[in-house]
């Protein structure tokens, strides 16, 4: 069994088609939904469905058709107002009950038929956390050049800050066993908790892989800009890295990061209120 964690935040136009694509892959697993505050309906229609625990098969084969494999817990949980991306899943994580949890985006650039590819690191005990690149994948549609020079530029202070070899950090397939999650106290609210995930999971040494995986771009038509892609989440890394330059830090850069700034001394921290 997984634990399948989707935060959401103004999807009503994917959310039905995510849903159902998730529940139709044939792995054991439990679904749960965190919406973030959404004003666009979305939230509505997760309540009106998926409101309470679901174990009526009748019910979830409505939803998404005979082909769906078992699915033994459907859970929605709503913020009353928008708090961020790192609070949703934090909620999410928090609600996860299985061994393995896989962090979905709910935007249909990722697909669910990649979880297998996913798992297999973990199942097989050669790591215990992966990462979906798209980088070593294929992708159809373009690549916005601010958002493919922003990943890699972060992608490359990430790996100079903690010596892994990481190729997509802001990738949005994530894949954590438990007790990983468990180990590490996430404080972020936003889109920084993406960058404090990698910083902490490397500060505590578990095993870090990457996979390929294929990747659809969303257009402006279809409801993201170049100004969504760029802000938050590149934008909001540059706040996190300047918080990483100049205060005292958790762990110990890596030797790559100390010959480009010199910072001998140095040891890393994500700041942020801490969040019970």
């Amino acid at each position: 069994m997984v634990s399948i964690v989707i935060s959401v935040y103004n999807e009503r136009k994917t959310i039905e088609t995510i849903v159902c694509s998730v529940q139709n892959e044939e792995i054991p697993k439990e679904l749960i939904i965190v919406d973030d505050g959404s004003t666009d309906g979305t939230g509505e229609w997760l309540l009106e469905r998926f409101g309470q625990d679901l174990s009526d098969e009748e019910e979830i084969q409505k939803e998404c058709g005979e082909s769906r494999a078992d699915c033994s817990r459907v859970l929605a949980l709503t913020h009353q107002h928008n708090q961020g991306k790192g609070i949703a899943l934090k909620t999410g994580f928090l609600h996860a009950r299985e061994r393995i949890i896989i962090v979905q985006d709910a935007d249909l650039e990722y697909s669910p038929e990649d979880y297998h590819r996913l798992l297999e690191p973990v199942i097989t005990d050669r790591a215990d956390v992966v990462y979906g690149s798209r980088f070593l994948g294929a992708w159809k549609g373009n690549w916005l050049l601010v958002s493919y020079l922003g990943n890699k530029i972060f992608t490359a202070l990430t790996n100079a800050a903690t010596g892994l070899s990481l190729t997509d950090v802001w990738t949005g397939y994530k894949v954590f066993k438990r007790e990983v999650l468990q180990d590490i106290s996430l404080e972020e609210s936003g889109f920084e908790l993406e960058l404090e995930l990698t910083l902490k999971v490397a500060q505590r040494d578990w095993r870090v892989t990457e996979v390929p995986i294929s990747y659809l771009p969303r257009s402006k038509a279809e409801g993201k800009n170049w100004l969504e892609r760029w802000d938050p989440v590149h934008q909001n890394s540059v706040s996190v890295f300047a918080h990483l330059i100049t205060r005292r830090m958790a762990f110990p850069v890596s030797h790559t990061f100390r010959l480009y700034g010199n910072f001998n001394d140095q040891r890393i921290l994500i700041a942020g209120d801490l969040l019970e």
